[in-house]
């Protein structure tokens, strides 16, 4: 019997595209609960795997006291969670028990500590020989950085993208202020993930996968930064001019800031008639092409600059033609939530946790025609689903009574105030 028979028909189709997927979630922080989060988004069964003291992001943030802070929430809807101490043999035995009905296996702890507790491939794959084992890593277990451990702002440093942006701003190294490697590794990840299961429905075989942080990333900052160099000889420099200039940022009007992005031959034509200067395309050779126009875009950006800080944001969405020149109001985080677009559409929602209460959600951002994501799971509470996920699994009510019985003895006291 396959892991797919051995699983009850799915009640709808439209429970979501992935909906008869089950996935064994043995990942923490960010990067792999992202990747998990869009598999159970859109329909997968995915079963959070974790250790008696939890994810360590449940406990960062207001309502990190009760496990369910809000990094943790923004990242682990739709998915149940079952806590196993794989230190133990008994947690071991269970984990692999699960295995056998699982078709994909997503872990993000580093392979020689899975190996080291009996849990790498070739063990997962020995019960059950279909299974999608996707590892994130933070480097290729091919070269000298194998066996180090990785953080997004470690990956941001290494990739070259905290000098990139330090380089751009006239400043020193920085981070981006988002967690930019996790959660775009995350997003490949799942994608890599998705791809799996469809070579797998053409072979009927499971395979181990890595997903190296490191090398994942580094198309992202030189796909657009490597630039001159993309020749050999080179041909140029680092760095993708636009991108690089200092005066690429919003821009400041008398009463705010907007994004204008002024790109294109029409752009610029329309924009310099705008503000009174159309005879600048045929007196200065900056504006004669695009490849120019790249030569001198800090000191075009400049311009652009000087012009914007004349007017409000409203004088220049309506002095601009917005259907062709690109304009938008600069949000701040505060006040995105009050985007009139995400209003309209209900990209937020505010639902009722029955633990943490009323919280805040985004929507799944894509829109299907025939199999919708319909499934919105709650963000588990530690352990929530141990007992149900092995009653599944075939463990009778004296197995589970002693497995949770033993996890009890594991787990930290509760803290007092």
């Amino acid at each position: 019997m396959t892991a797919e028979q051995a699983r009850p028909a799915s009640a709808s189709a439209a429970a979501g595209p992935l909906d008869g997927v089950r996935v064994l979630d043995l990942t923490t922080v960010f990067m792999g609960p992202s990747a998990t989060q869009y598999l159970g988004d859109l329909g997968a069964d995915v079963i959070k795997i974790e250790a008696p003291v939890g994810d360590s992001t449940r406990a960062i943030g207001p309502g990190g006291e009760q496990g369910l802070g809000p990094l943790f929430l923004g990242l682990n809807r739709n998915k149940r969670s079952v806590v196993l101490d794989l230190k133990t043999p008994q947690g071991v035995k269970a984990l692999l028990h699960l295995a056998k009905s699982a078709d994909v296996f997503a872990t993000n702890v580093r392979p020689a500590a899975m190996r080291r507790l009996g849990l790498g491939y070739e063990q997962l794959s020995q019960v059950n020989p279909r299974l999608i084992y996707a590892s994130m890593v933070g480097f290729s277990q091919r070269g000298p950085y194998a066996g180090k451990a990785a953080f997004d702002d470690m990956i941001q440093a290494a990739t070259g993208l905290a000098a990139a942006v330090g380089q751009a701003g006239g400043t020193e190294p920085q981070y981006l202020p988002i967690t930019i490697a996790d959660r775009s590794v995350g997003m490949y990840a799942f994608g890599v993930i998705c791809a799996a299961l469809h070579a797998r429905h053409r072979t009927g075989l499971g395979q181990s996968i890595d997903i190296p942080m490191f090398e994942t990333m580094i198309p992202y900052v030189l796909g657009d930064h490597l630039y001159g160099h993309t020749f050999a000889p080179a041909r140029g420099g680092f760095g993708y001019p636009r991108l690089m200039s200092p005066n690429r940022r919003p821009y400041k009007t008398k009463d705010g800031y907007v994004c204008c992005l002024i790109y294109t031959d029409r752009h610029w034509a329309l924009f310099l008639e705008a503000v009174g200067k159309a005879g600048l395309l045929d007196t200065d050779p900056r504006f004669k092409n695009i490849r120019a126009r790249t030569e001198a875009i800090d000191a075009l950006y400049e311009l652009v600059a000087d012009e914007l800080a004349q007017r409000t944001t409203a004088e220049w969405t309506q002095l601009l033609p917005e259907s062709e020149i690109p304009i938008f109001p600069m949000h701040t985080l505060e006040s995105l939530l009050e985007d009139e677009h995400l209003a309209e559409t209900g990209f937020f929602r505010q639902t009722e946790h029955p633990v943490a209460g009323a919280i805040l959600e985004t929507a799944v951002p894509s829109e299907w025609s025939g199999t919708p994501p319909a499934r919105s799971r709650p963000v588990p509470v530690l352990g929530e689903h141990t007992q149900q996920v092995l009653a599944e699994a075939g463990y009778d009510p004296a197995e589970i009574d002693n497995l949770v019985a033993a996890l009890d003895k594991t787990r930290p006291a509760p803290k007092t105030k």
